[in-house]
C-alpha cells in the first residue's frame, strides 16, 4: 500500500466519520454530546487525507525538475544510470495488511447496526442505581415523563416516596425476565462499548403481548413489588401498570 491509497482510505474514514456525525447514526454509538468532537475528528482525518495527496502529486514534479541537472552531469554511461534507479527509483511500499484498514471503512458507510436492545438487556444484569442526596419533586403533568433510571432510582432508593400518588408515563422496550415482562432501556457512560441496561418490571394492569425489542409507553403508578436480576442479583422496581401502547424508537435511545 502507497501513501496514495493510505490517503484515499483516510479520506473515506474520514468521510464515513462525517456522514455519521451529521445525520443520527451516531447516536447507535456513542452519547449526543459527543457530535462536535466527531465532527472535527471527521474534519481532521479528511484535511490530512487531502493534505498528503497533494504533497504526493506535487512531489514527482519538483523531484523531476530537480534531477534533471545531476542526469546530464552523469552522462549517458549505463551502469551509472542503473545505480541512481537502484538507489532513488524504487517506490517503497507498505506492508498489504494495511488494506484491512478499509474494513472499518466499509462498515461505516454500507453497514447500519440497530442500537443495542432487548439480547443486550437479557444477557447483562440491571444497573446498580445510584443514591441520590436530594430527589426532587417531580414536575407538573399527569402522567409526568420520568426516564426509566430516575423512576429506578426514585423508588430503590427514596421507596418511592417522591413518586408516590403520580401517574407516570416510562418509555422503553420490551424485555423478558423470570417474573414476566419488563421495559428497559440501555444507559451509557460515554459510546455503545459501555452500555448496560436498565429495567423496570410491569405488574397487574392489561397483559403486555407484543415480542420483544418492541418499543412502549406504559402509564402507571408505583407498585410495591420488587425484585431481583437473575443476571447479577441488583433490584428491581416495579409499575404498576394502568395502559401501554407501541411508540416508534426514539432517535435518542440510549439513556
Amino acid at each position: 500500500m502507497n501513501r496514495q491509497a493510505q490517503a484515499v482510505i483516510l479520506f473515506l474514514f474520514g468521510g464515513a466519520v462525517l456522514k455519521a456525525s451529521l445525520g443520527d447514526l451516531y447516536l447507535r454509538y456513542v452519547k449526543e454530546g459527543l457530535r462536535p468532537f466527531l465532527i472535527a475528528a471527521g474534519l481532521a482525518l479528511v484535511a490530512a487525507a487531502v493534505m498528503t495527496l497533494w504533497y504526493e502529486f506535487r512531489k514527482p514534479a519538483a523531484s523531476g525538475a530537480a534531477s534533471s541537472g545531476a542526469d546530464s552531469a552523469e552522462g549517458d554511461g549505463e551502469h551509472g544510470g542503473d545505480e541512481h534507479a537502484d538507489d532513488h527509483g524504487h517506490a517503497h511500499h507498505e506492508p498489504r495488511v494495511g488494506w484491512l484498514l478499509i474494513l472499518p471503512v466499509l462498515g461505516l458507510l454500507l453497514v447500519a447496526p440497530p442500537a443495542l436492545g432487548s439480547y443486550t438487556a437479557g444477557q447483562s444484569g440491571t444497573v446498580q442505581v445510584s443514591a441520590d442526596s436530594d430527589y426532587a419533586p417531580l414536575p407538573e403533568g399527569d402522567p409526568v415523563r420520568v426516564s426509566l433510571l430516575d423512576y429506578a432510582s426514585r423508588v430503590i432508593y427514596d421507596e418511592g416516596r417522591s413518586v408516590t400518588g403520580r401517574r407516570l408515563a416510562l418509555t422503553g422496550f420490551v424485555t423478558t425476565g423470570p417474573e414476566g415482562v419488563m421495559l428497559a432501556r440501555i444507559v451509557v457512560s460515554c459510546c455503545a462499548a459501555d452500555g448496560r441496561p436498565i429495567k423496570v418490571g410491569l405488574d397487574g394492569g392489561p397483559v403486555v403481548d407484543v415480542p420483544a425489542g418492541t418499543w412502549l409507553e406504559v402509564t402507571g403508578r408505583l407498585s410495591a413489588k420488587r425484585g431481583k436480576d437473575p443476571v447479577n442479583q441488583a433490584d428491581i422496581a416495579y409499575l404498576e401498570v394502568e395502559q401501554w401502547k407501541p411508540v416508534a424508537a426514539p432517535k435518542q435511545q440510549y439513556e
